[in-house]
């Protein structure tokens, strides 16, 4: 039997989308702690249970490992910045975000969409995490819509929801793909671009998306968004996610490209030549940003390479 790479296992999991989470408790001098983490389940509503999943790595694992009280809070959309702070910062986590505290005196972020303050009910060893249980003593929710994770990205339902346009004329959807660390695109006429198609009424974009590549002979698998923007004078509606494929079929007509080449090349238009040196910049810095707006301005998002 083939031994288990665990880089591979580790991407395999992260296919599995999930909500992004923050797990707050303190040390025994007071001190708060916390780390994000995608490992979050209800497990029971009576007693209500819930679990969580700190890794050994931490270094805040020991507090996690022997709290009594611990803070789950569940992101909103809008909170990357709180997810990012907790997954990776060095520093006082707590000084960079608003927190408050629970009745037990658990420190949370704010503005999270839920938060449930528990008791420590169990701790079971699982490998290299602890599987940590905690009864509900109390929670707290608002209405609103959940920051997400999968293939190592945060992601947006509300940009999701936002990357097809109803009212628009014509809707594209395309993919910025990766393939062995270079970008698939098609060689056209009056220039590149990326894989695109037309979307029908009523269809699930990212859906359609993998099996039009599918159909022309790149196994892919589709991540976050990348860029949404109308072009008024066109009544055209874009769409690019990002993808990343496993498999490319050797007729597939597309030209893989390096990353630092993109904004070297010709495009079928203004605003992909513009998309694609972008990317190019961002990729050689190695933080993505999600762009929202028209062809001329908007808004960028930072998206982020994991949890």
């Amino acid at each position: 039997m083939k031994p288990i790479d665990p880089k591979e296992l580790r991407g395999a999991f992260g296919r599995f989308m999930t909500g992004v989470t923050v797990v707050t408790t303190r040390r025994a001098d007071g001190t708060p702690v916390g780390f994000t983490a995608n490992s979050f389940t209800s497990v029971s509503l009576d007693p209500p249970l819930l679990l969580v999943c700190p890794g050994k790595f931490l270094s805040s694992y020991d507090a996690f490992a022997e709290c009594e009280q611990f803070c789950v809070s569940i992101l909103e959309d809008g909170q990357t910045d709180v997810a990012n702070t907790f997954a990776g910062y060095k520093g006082d986590r707590f000084a960079k975000t608003p927190h408050d505290f629970d009745a037990d005196g658990i420190a949370f972020p704010v503005g999270a969409l839920a938060r449930f303050s528990c008791k420590a009910h169990q701790t079971v060893p699982a490998g290299d995490h602890v599987i940590l249980i905690g009864e509900v003593i109390g929670f707290a929710q608002k209405a609103g819509q959940g920051l997400g994770y999968a293939d190592g990205q945060f992601f947006s339902l509300a940009r999701e929801r936002s990357a097809r346009d109803p009212a628009a004329r014509v809707n594209i959807a395309g993919a910025v793909v990766r393939y062995n660390g270079q970008v698939l695109l098609e060689k056209t006429p009056v220039g590149y671009r990326l894989p695109e198609f037309s979307v029908p009424d009523k269809t699930g974009l990212r859906k359609a998306l993998q099996a039009t590549l599918q159909d022309n002979g790149v196994s892919a698998s589709c991540g976050a968004v990348y860029s949404v923007f109308d072009d008024a004078d066109a009544s055209t509606h874009f769409a690019y996610l990002l993808a990343q494929a496993s498999h490319v079929a050797p007729d597939a007509k597309l030209t893989a490209v390096p990353p630092e080449e993109l904004a070297t090349l010709t495009y079928a238009s203004p605003p992909l030549a513009s998309m694609m040196a972008r990317y190019a910049r961002e990729c050689a810095t190695g933080n993505l940003n999600c762009y929202l707006g028209d062809t001329m301005t908007g808004e960028i998002h930072t998206l982020s390479e994991g949890v």
